[in-house]
């Protein structure tokens, strides 16, 4: 009855509209209460959730972002990206694409990245002739690179859920990322020649050197970040400091975005993103807790396995159950709950831990982008103030591009692992 319970509150309040941390906390609540446990065991799992060194990357990664987002790093990146295939048709689209590659670099979050990109990318468009449904889907579409692409934050919890380097993590999701880009660019250019989109005129390599000096210090920002995890000069923790100073430095003297009247700002963002994400990781630990208290992951994996030990099988079931998962629940409550028993299961038919976790937060990922609770959607939506619904079916090439990608990444175990092994070792 009180696993009845736990789950009708869950899914009543989901249903409403609640966030996804209160949801999660309710529930819980409403479950111990009912089953007579102290309430003493809330603030105990909450705190054991957050007790990690590995989660500070957190808080770091997200003023990294912040800092860069208000320092006019997204202009210079869009103008870049479109310097280099903005002659081609459809170029825009190219271009957003590519600035999502870019900027994934740097934010780690595909929320971020959908706002900072499709501010820009979705009225300039427009503007040139583009359908504002498909730059907005393009913008939600692309925005799902930004947590494949090192920095992570999925990745990061990945990290600490499972005890895998949170190094090899970064640049297992490198390659994945590199490869769900040019897939989409592949899809917007398809899309570009059918439509009849325009085209801008070629830059010329006096132009293309003057964007790229400009677009230079956001790439290098991302470079060291991962040398310095992967030459061990820091680790993934100290990196993310290491990327707050620079991106300081940067937005301050070289770009002359960030002044003191707007740090403030950008530390209060910070301070709320980040302690959202904590609260939503301490609660999603305890509801967890309480799923693993009741044995939910062993009898979900014994029911997969129970189906079929048949490899192929069990990874499209997983997918499955991502993607449904994805689509109604925020991406760290889904991993913190869903993870750690799914890993066993992967693990069980002879999938790498470093391999099942970038599938896994793929399939989160292009959760964001499908109804009814893709936010990615809600976002684009917002900006290029248009109902949800039009953008929905605007998405809908670039779901099925990303879905052969992800099944690319579930089935081909080298996209995944080559990277970290040959940089790393095995």
């Amino acid at each position: 009855m009180e696993i009845a319970v736990l789950f009708t509150t869950f899914l009543i309040l989901l249903l409403i509209g609640l966030p996804i941390a209160f949801c999660l906390g309710v529930s819980s609540l409403a479950y111990l209460m009912l089953g007579g446990i102290s309430l003493t065991i809330v603030p105990q799992r909450m705190f054991s959730g957050i007790d990690s060194f590995v989660l500070l990357c957190i808080p770091g990664f997200v003023m990294a972002g912040n800092l860069m987002n208000v320092g006019n790093i997204t202009q210079h990146i869009v103008r870049f990206s479109n310097a280099l295939v903005g002659h081609i048709r459809g170029g825009l689209g190219l271009a957003n694409v590519g600035g999502s590659m870019i900027f994934s670099g740097i934010s780690g979050t595909a929320v971020a990245d959908a706002a900072s990109i499709g501010s820009v990318m979705i009225p300039g468009m427009s503007k040139a002739g583009y359908d504002k449904p498909f730059a907005a889907a393009i913008t939600a579409a692309s925005s799902t690179i930004g947590p494949i692409i090192p920095p992570s934050v999925p990745m990061i919890i990945v990290g600490s859920l499972s005890g895998i380097s949170v190094g090899r993590m970064f640049l297992a999701g490198a390659l994945p990322g590199l490869l769900l880009g040019v897939a989409m660019m592949i899809t917007a250019y398809w899309l570009a020649v059918r439509r009849g989109y325009p085209k801008e005129k070629r830059a010329t390599f006096r132009e293309l050197i003057k964007e790229g000096r400009s677009a230079f210090w956001a790439l290098l920002m991302t470079f060291i970040i991962l040398y310095g995890i992967i030459g061990g000069l820091f680790t993934p923790t100290e990196a993310s400091i290491v990327a707050s100073l620079y991106a300081l430095l940067v937005g301050t003297f070289v770009y002359k975005g960030i002044n003191w009247r707007n740090l403030g700002g950008i530390l209060s963002d910070t301070v709320i993103t980040s302690a959202s994400l904590m609260l939503l990781v301490g609660l999603a630990n305890l509801f967890g807790w309480i799923l693993t208290s009741q044995q939910i992951p062993q009898l979900l994996a014994d029911t997969i396995l129970g189906i079929s030990s048949n490899p192929i099988v069990v990874i499209l079931i997983l997918n499955l159950i991502l993607l449904f998962v994805g689509a109604f629940m925020e991406t760290i409550a889904a991993l913190i709950i869903l993870f750690p028993a799914l890993l066993g299961v992967a693990t069980g038919v002879g999938m790498d831990p470093i391999h099942f976790g970038v599938m896994a937060v793929l399939n989160l990922m292009i959760g964001l982008t499908t109804p009814p609770v893709g936010v990615c959607l809600f976002v684009v939506s917002s900006i290029g103030k248009l109902p949800m619904l039009r953008v929905a079916k605007a998405i809908v090439p670039f779901l099925i591009c990303n879905l052969i990608v992800l099944m690319l990444v579930s089935f081909v175990p080298a996209l995944s692992l080559w990277l970290p092994n040959l940089l790393m070792g095995k």
